[in-house]
C-alpha cells in the first residue's frame, strides 16, 4: 500500500513538472513574440521629415516621445472612398485626409488659413501634434506636408516610400474606418511660418529686381519649353519670363527625378547632384514652383529636412500666371537662340494636355 502511494505521488510530481516546464517555454515564446512586435527605432528629430516604416512603428509601439501624441494620415484627393489604397488596406489607426482640406480654387493656392485652420481641427490636428503622412502620390503626400509646416504643425514627417515600404517591411494593415477626434484650439496663429510662401505679385518683382533669386520650374523638360502646358485645363504654354529650370519628370504626374523607383524621395546630396548643370544652386535664393503647386513642394521638403532655409514655394505657379494676359513670358529654352518672350496674351490656346 506504501509502495502505491509512494508511486503516485511520484506522478503527481512528474506531471506536475511537466506542465510547469510546458508554461515555461509558451511564457517564454509569448514574450519573444512580444519582443519582435516592440519595435525600437533611434529618434527623428523634429525638423527631419523624411521617417522609415520602422520609425513609424516604433512610435506606435509607445517606443518615441512622439508616441504621446501623434496622428497617421493617409493623403489622397477626395473622401477615403476615393482613395486608391485607404479602404483596401491602411496602416492600423490612420486616418484618411483629402488633399482639397489645404487648397482651392480659382488658383489652387493653399486656400485661406481659416479653412487649412478648420481641416487640420477636424482631423484632431494641433500645432504640437506630431503628424505622419503617407500616400500613392508622393507629390500630393508632399503637397499636405508642406500646408501644415507652413500652418505652423511643428513635427511633420512623411514614410519615405509610403504604404510599400510599410508592407514591405513586414508590418499588417487594416480596412478599419477611422473617426477622428477633433480639436478645438490649434494652438498658434494660422500661418505660422508665411514665410515659406510666394505670392505671385512678389515671385514677379524678385524676377525683375533680385539678381539673387531664381524662380525654379520643377515641371518636365516639354512643360518647360513651352511644347505643353501639361494639362488639359491649361490651354496655354511657356514660363514666367526669368524662370529656370529644376527638372521634375517625364510629365505632370512623375517626379523620377526627385524619387527613387522604390517611392522613396532622393537625398539632398542627390538633388543638389541633379542641380549641377542647371542655373541654380543652393546660394541662390530659391522660389520652387510648379503647374499648381504639388510637385515643388518636393524639393522644397528635401531642402527644410536638410536644414536649408529662405527657400519658398511660389504657390500659383503656371496656372495662376498664365491667367494675367499682360504678364511676361518665355516660350522656349532661354538658354538657346529659339526662345521667344512675349506676354501671356499672345500665347496660342491649342497647348492643353490631349
Amino acid at each position: 500500500m506504501k509502495n502505491k502511494l509512494v508511486k503516485l505521488l511520484l506522478c503527481i510530481v512528474m506531471v506536475s513538472a511537466i506542465l510547469v516546464g510546458c508554461n515555461s517555454n509558451n511564457t517564454e515564446s509569448s514574450d519573444e513574440s512580444k519582443s519582435e512586435s516592440n519595435v525600437k527605432a533611434e529618434a527623428v528629430e523634429k525638423t527631419k521629415v523624411f521617417v522609415t516604416p520602422q520609425w513609424v512603428k516604433s512610435v506606435i509601439d509607445g517606443n518615441q516621445p512622439e508616441s504621446e501624441n501623434y496622428v497617421i494620415l493617409e493623403a489622397s484627393w477626395g473622401t477615403y472612398k476615393d482613395s486608391p489604397d485607404y479602404t483596401k488596406g491602411h496602416i492600423p489607426g490612420a486616418l484618411h485626409v483629402d488633399i482639397a482640406s489645404v487648397e482651392s480654387e480659382p488658383y489652387w493656392n493653399l486656400s485661406d488659413p481659416d479653412v487649412v485652420e478648420k481641416g487640420m481641427l477636424d482631423l484632431g490636428i494641433t500645432k504640437d501634434k506630431t503628424v505622419i503622412l503617407y500616400g500613392s502620390d508622393v507629390s500630393g503626400t508632399a503637397r499636405v506636408a508642406y500646408a501644415y509646416l507652413w500652418a505652423g504643425v511643428e513635427n511633420v514627417k512623411v514614410i519615405n516610400g509610403g504604404l510599400s515600404a510599410w508592407e514591405n517591411a513586414g508590418y499588417e494593415t487594416d480596412t478599419k474606418v477611422e473617426e477622428a477626434v477633433a480639436a478645438t484650439d490649434f494652438g498658434t496663429t494660422v500661418p505660422a511660418h508665411p514665410e515659406y510662401w510666394m505670392s505671385i505679385e512678389d515671385a514677379k518683382d524678385k524676377l525683375e529686381n533680385d539678381s539673387n533669386f531664381r524662380l525654379v520650374s520643377i515641371r518636365s523638360e516639354a512643360e518647360f519649353k513651352g511644347e505643353t502646358s501639361g494639362y488639359n485645363y491649361i490651354d496655354r504654354a511657356g514660363e514666367p519670363k526669368g524662370a529656370v529650370w529644376g527638372r521634375g519628370g517625364s510629365d505632370p504626374y512623375s517626379m523620377e527625378d526627385y524619387t527613387n523607383e522604390d517611392g522613396t524621395y532622393i537625398t539632398v546630396e542627390e538633388m543638389e547632384e541633379l542641380w549641377k548643370d542647371l542655373d541654380f544652386s543652393k546660394e541662390n535664393e530659391l522660389s520652387f514652383y510648379c503647374g499648381t503647386g504639388w510637385r515643388a513642394t518636393i524639393p522644397w521638403l528635401i531642402a527644410y529636412d536638410a536644414g536649408w532655409t529662405g527657400m519658398t514655394l511660389y504657390d500659383g505657379g503656371w496656372y495662376q500666371w498664365q491667367m494675367d494676359e499682360n504678364l511676361p513670358v518665355q516660350v522656349g529654352d532661354p538658354n538657346s537662340d529659339d526662345v521667344v518672350y512675349t506676354t501671356v496674351g499672345k500665347l496660342s490656346t491649342d497647348k492643353a494636355a490631349k
